[in-house]
């Protein structure tokens, strides 16, 4: 069965079935819905698996899920990083389940995924697709999440808006921030905009930007100059994706339009003081490129989230002079 994201947020528990698929780009959403879960669940225990322990030990899942004795607590099962290689275990455990729930979370899955299929189509499985936020998504949490703080005007709201750029996991990140630091729920603009290091997020978008161009000039110096805050690297990360997914999205509509009108048709639209930048970018790019800086990006991610010890300032260093030698190639 196919839910709309939106309603599954304000009414998880209305979702009856007992397999969830949280699927797309949108990150900040899913892990909102891992917080809604455990939120309703307070008593239940949640145990996390990534697809590869699951294909790699099928029994050991099947004995934990199916296993379930009167005395124990109320589990609840988080599958991350899901494919379609899970999809001949759920078939298997879908039949001998009884109020156990599990709960899949996969990156973007298109059309032609097997697994994408059988949770649309199946009336025991629940899909939710997490696109991206916009403009009017993201205002409306942060209306929500600061209601009642004074000082709430468009120019405020827009510079937390413009800072997360589309971003939910950002934007989480940020009023977390807000909300601890203006206990007296009264915003001050100076004081917001040196909280969310407004200069300091720019100048990574401009390296970025200059990257993507193969400027090495000028991506040389950015580098110097630029200030990387280690809780910031999966922002960054999702700052490089997100433009690369754009581009990819451009690629895909120019194959029925001119570039030029392949970027306008983008939606959500790009904003008009970075389109001669991503004109340059779309030039310097193709899809094979892409996915070479996607999966570098990716694997990226899981060292950070797995290795404590991992010097991130280094890699995302790295990166930005791969994606530069690699707009030149």
């Amino acid at each position: 069965m196919i839910y709309k994201s939106y309603l599954a947020e304000q009414n998880i528990n209305g979702i009856k079935e007992n397999l969830f698929l949280f699927y797309g780009e949108n990150i900040g959403l899913k892990e909102d819905f891992k917080k809604i879960i455990k939120l309703n669940n307070k008593k239940a225990e949640i145990l996390v698996f990534l697809e590869e322990e699951i294909i790699k030990n099928e029994d050991r899942f099947f004995n934990e899920v199916l296993n379930i004795s009167l005395f124990e607590e109320e589990k609840i099962y988080f599958i991350d990083q899901a494919t379609d290689k899970v999809l001949s275990v759920i078939e298997k455990v879908i039949t001998k389940l009884d109020n156990q729930k599990i709960y899949l979370f996969s990156e973007l899955l298109d059309k032609k995924s097997k697994l994408r299929s059988y949770y649309e189509k199946s009336n025991k499985t629940a899909a939710i697709a997490c696109y991206p936020d916009n403009e009017i998504s993201i205002k409306n949490i942060i209306l929500n999440k600061l209601k009642g703080f004074k000082g709430m005007s468009s120019q405020n709201i827009n510079m937390i808006k413009d800072n997360c750029n589309l971003d939910r996991a950002k934007l989480n990140n940020e009023l977390s921030k807000i909300l601890t630091f203006f206990k007296n729920k009264e915003l001050s603009s100076d004081k917001l905009e040196m909280l969310l290091d407004v200069k300091v997020n720019d100048n990574f978008n401009l390296l970025k930007d200059e990257a993507l161009k193969g400027d090495k000039v000028q991506t040389n110096q950015l580098l110097s100059d630029t200030l990387m805050d280690n809780e910031k690297s999966i922002y960054y990360l999702n700052v490089i994706n997100q433009r690369l997914n754009k581009l990819a999205e451009t690629f895909n509509l120019e194959k029925k339009t001119s570039l030029v009108d392949a970027v306008n048709m983008i939606k959500p639209p790009i904003f008009w003081k970075d389109k001669p930048s991503f004109l340059i970018q779309a030039k310097k790019w193709n899809l094979l490129k892409i996915k070479k800086i996607l999966s570098k990006t990716y694997d990226i991610e899981i060292n950070f989230k797995t290795n404590g010890n991992i010097n991130k300032k280094v890699l995302m260093k790295k990166l930005i002079v791969d994606i530069c030698e690699l707009a030149n190639a």
